[in-house]
């Protein structure tokens, strides 16, 4: 079906190809599958697009318009702006986020961001549900906001799941580009080695490792590690809860609702079947890799 509306319509594109701020130049209908596509307005009557409402269901959430500052920070990114263009002693990081699809309109989500932050916020969106906000600093050292306490009030407020990956605080625009790709392909690696709500830059430099490294070595070093307990999921995930409680047997013991004495037991056995003490450090840093390797 697209290739025959292209004839008909040479700006058809689709929503995830489309650049921020040209959003609004274009009417969008939903497809099957849930694909999203867009005809330019200036391309399309009002004829054609009672037509197409037919047997399209149009798609009308629509992304806030951008902003003089929200423009230059794209131009930067795009042009790769020279590191003697930032200002002395401004810092700034970037913030990719996900909303839960469908749940909240871009302009409220915005909107409470910028109550959040008391001041109006750069957001350079992707989509409806997915995009960056730009933090910036007065002082390299200025507060830095809790994402974890932004969920909280979000989620409290606005009854949404959100999702940040948060960037390193960066002090020029030397490889902004870079930088900002980074970013994004970082999004991408934490969302598909963690489900917690909020990871940083530092929370994803073990996947990176992991995603160096082909399928099968993957795969021999899995096997060649966990041994005899590579299909005993009971105990990989006592040994994975350990290592996320940050190795306290307490706090493990209430997570799993377990006594002590049975997790001392399971560490135990674990350590007889595989050789590896996951109360040393450097044991448990290799399982955890190991078992985020799978």
């Amino acid at each position: 079906m697209i290739k025959r509306l292209q004839k008909l319509f040479p700006s058809l594109i689709k929503r995830k190809d489309i650049q921020p701020d040209a959003y609004n130049k274009y009417l969008w209908y939903i497809l099957e599958q849930d694909n999203i596509i867009g005809i330019a307005k200036d391309e399309i009557t009002a004829k054609d697009h009672e037509l197409l409402s037919t047997f399209l269901r149009p798609y009308n959430r629509q992304l806030p318009q951008p902003t003089h500052q929200e423009k230059t920070w794209m131009e930067r990114i795009q042009t790769n702006a020279d590191q003697s263009e930032n200002p002395q002693g401004s810092a700034y990081r970037f913030v990719y986020f996900s909303i839960q699809k469908n749940r909240i309109d871009p302009l409220s989500f915005k909107e409470a961001i910028e109550t959040i932050f008391q001041m109006d916020v750069p957001i350079l969106w992707h989509s409806e549900y997915q995009g960056v906000i730009i933090e910036e600093f007065s002082e390299t050292k200025g507060e830095t906001f809790s994402y974890e306490q932004i969920i909280d009030t979000l989620m409290s407020d606005l009854y949404v799941k959100i999702t940040f990956f948060v960037g390193a605080v960066l002090t020029s625009y030397h490889d902004i580009k870079l930088q900002y790709q980074s970013l994004l392909k970082g999004a991408e690696i934490a969302s598909a080695y963690s489900q917690k709500s909020v990871l940083t830059y530092i929370d994803i430099v073990p996947y990176l490792y992991i995603e160096d490294m082909d399928r099968t070595k993957r795969k021999y070093i899995r096997e060649s590690i966990l041994r005899e307990t590579i299909d005993d999921q009971e105990l990989l995930k006592t040994m994975q809860t350990f290592i996320q409680c940050n190795l306290n047997i307490s706090e493990t013991a209430k997570e799993l609702y377990m006594h002590r004495n049975s997790l001392q037991y399971r560490l135990d056995k674990f350590f007889d079947k595989t050789g590896i003490d996951v109360r040393q450090f450097h044991h448990a840093m290799t399982l955890y890799l190991v078992l985020k390797s799978e």
